[in-house]
């Protein structure tokens, strides 16, 4: 099968079976989106979800975060993963939104990195969230899946690597959900420790199927 042929088979099967895939983090607006996707950086969306409603209620827009302090801050994300970082990662982005951006989330990548806590991944996720731009965050599962799967050459070794040769194959209007067709089954089907084969519709074309199917023979 050819690059392009599994490309073709990739996004035919999500179109017609999880057309309306979206992000499992729970928000109501792109400031709160984008606090979400700060805190869920090696945490878990079901954690940040516990954690989000009370501090979204407490917090609703930067320049809630921007008068707030280390102190008041941290209790409300004790139980995320690197609370400390990601408190002062908070307080610097309330600012720097106050401050630099008229309390509005940054539509560029370039804008969105410039805040505290913001890397590529991240930047990516609001853009195409957000802004429904083409643009491909690549996290763990979207990696992993990308390989597996032969969408991306095995010796692409860095997330952004994975992104520039997803972006180049996909169809732009197709990149935001891709995004999240890849996480989504990554995180239930294709896992990292015991992938779900049996339970997968895609090892007609998958890499990692044949190969462990040819080591059992």
């Amino acid at each position: 099968m050819t690059r392009k042929e599994r490309y073709e088979a990739f996004v035919t099967y999500f179109k017609e079976n999880q057309p309306q895939a979206e992000t499992e983090l729970n928000y109501s607006n792109p400031f709160e989106l984008l606090v979400a996707v700060v805190l869920s950086a090696q945490c878990t969306d079901k954690r940040i979800n516990m954690v989000t409603p009370k501090l979204f209620a407490d917090f609703p827009t930067p320049e809630h975060l921007a008068a707030s302090s280390f102190d008041e801050l941290f209790p409300y994300i004790k139980s995320v993963s690197y609370p400390n970082n990601k408190t002062k990662h908070l307080l610097g982005l309330g600012k720097m939104l106050v401050e630099q951006f008229d309390s509005q989330i940054p539509s560029t990548i370039e804008d969105l990195q410039k805040l505290p806590g913001v890397g590529r991944k991240t930047a990516n996720v609001i853009t195409s969230v957000i802004w429904n731009q083409p643009s491909m965050a690549v996290d763990t599962h979207v990696f992993r899946v990308s390989k597996r799967l032969g969408l991306v050459n095995q010796n692409a070794s860095t997330p952004l690597a994975v992104e520039k040769q997803l972006v180049k194959h996909l169809d732009k209007e197709v990149i935001p959900l891709a995004h999240h067709w890849l996480i989504l089954h990554g995180r239930y089907t294709c896992l990292a420790r015991k992938p779900k084969c049996d339970e997968c519709h895609l090892t007609h074309f998958c890499r990692y199927f044949e190969k462990k199917e040819n080591i059992l023979r």
